[in-house]
């Protein structure tokens, strides 16, 4: 059974194999980002904190979008779904940041809950091909970077920490100007 600390976040595993460390660390950044995010209506995911242009809603939908991107159309290759699908990236890339100001705050959330579940099935689903000797870890993304290159699912784990840690640093700063709820 898995510790929660206060916030209600899953303890990351003090000692653990491999997968389970990334996997709980990815869980509790999860979490935290959830936390920072909880209970703000459309004024408080829009805050700014000049010059940033960033928000708490622009946030959950460039989360979910990462999400969407390295689970699904990284590492099982498959095409971009609504809304990410008819975007035009070069023209508009950073359209989930900016768009996130015409969207409701239920909508950033699902989006978000929803992009985070599917993440974790297919998470899931790539180590259960045929079970962790078939890779495990080591498996291969389906489809490869601009400059070809190919990571593999413990890659996009570590990345995907990096990717919440360095946005839950900045949650910090804005969850506190919009109420002044402070924690790790």
């Amino acid at each position: 059974m898995t510790d929660v600390d206060e916030q209600g976040r899953p303890e990351p595993p003090l000692a653990a194999n491999e997968l389970d460390m990334l996997l709980g660390f990815l869980e509790f950044h999860r979490a935290t980002l959830e936390w920072k995010c909880a209970g703000l209506g459309a004024a408080g995911l829009a805050a700014k904190l000049p010059p940033s242009r960033m928000t708490l809603g622009g946030m959950l939908k460039h989360l979910a979008f990462v999400e969407d991107y390295w689970f699904s159309h990284t590492l099982h290759g498959r095409e971009p779904q609504p809304p990410w699908d008819s975007v035009d990236w070069s023209a508009e890339p950073d359209w989930d940041w900016e768009s996130a100001a015409g969207d409701s705050p239920e909508l950033l959330r699902e989006l978000w809950s929803e992009s985070v579940a599917r993440s974790r099935v297919l998470t899931t689903e790539a180590l259960a091909v045929g079970g962790l000797a078939a890779g495990g870890l080591d498996r291969m993304a389906s489809r490869s970077g601009r400059d070809g290159s190919v990571v593999n699912l413990r890659w996009i784990l570590v990345h995907m920490i990096e990717e919440y840690s360095r946005h839950n640093g900045h949650a910090d700063l804005l969850r506190e100007a919009v109420d002044g709820l402070v924690g790790e």
